[in-house]
């Protein structure tokens, strides 16, 4: 597998454990406090953050392909 694959993968995990990390604080109500707060903040940023990256790598694989350089002319 390429690294731009396992990277994908990895974001794709890394969002999953951050939503899941939120909703678990949520659902048990230590988000309620000012340190379960700032955890859930940091949770979602994180989501938000690998969300980025994924949004970007796709991006970068739906442009076309440049086409290659022109040798260059000889004298």
């Amino acid at each position: 597998m390429s690294d731009r694959g396992l990277l994908f993968l990895f974001s794709i995990f890394m969002i999953v454990v951050s939503l899941g990390a939120a909703a678990y604080l949520l659902a048990t109500g230590q988000a309620l406090t000012i340190d379960g707060l700032f955890t859930v903040l940091v949770a979602l940023l994180t989501a938000v953050v690998f969300a980025l990256y994924i949004m970007f790598v796709i991006h970068r694989a739906m442009e076309p392909a440049k086409p290659p350089a022109k040798p260059a002319a000889q004298a």
